[in-house]
């Protein structure tokens, strides 16, 4: 395959924030969102997270990343890190 054909893919991108990144080659990022209850219209915030490739060991905790789905890696893995969105902050 092309550089261009691989590029077309549509793959579901997420952004959120590194939780754990206690595992090798893994970091757990948490997305949280914020939508409209159906009947009430009250403002209601859900999270997921979800275990990201970290090939090179290179987000820690508290920074803020972009994820992209793909094939799966492991039996809970299946989402590739993509960038660096916002480094964290040191307190």
């Amino acid at each position: 395959m092309s550089e261009t054909q691989t590029q077309a893919k549509n793959r579901r991108t997420l952004i959120g924030r590194v939780v754990s990144d206690k595992r090798a080659k893994t970091v757990t990022v948490l997305v949280e969102r914020r939508t409209a209850h159906e009947l009430y219209g009250k403002i209601v915030g859900h999270s997921s997270k979800y275990h990201a490739h970290d090939e090179k060991g290179e987000y820690k905790l508290g920074d803020v990343v972009e994820i992209s789905e793909g094939r799966p890696i492991s039996k809970t893995k299946s989402w590739t890190v993509t960038r660096l969105v916002e480094k964290a902050k040191l307190v």
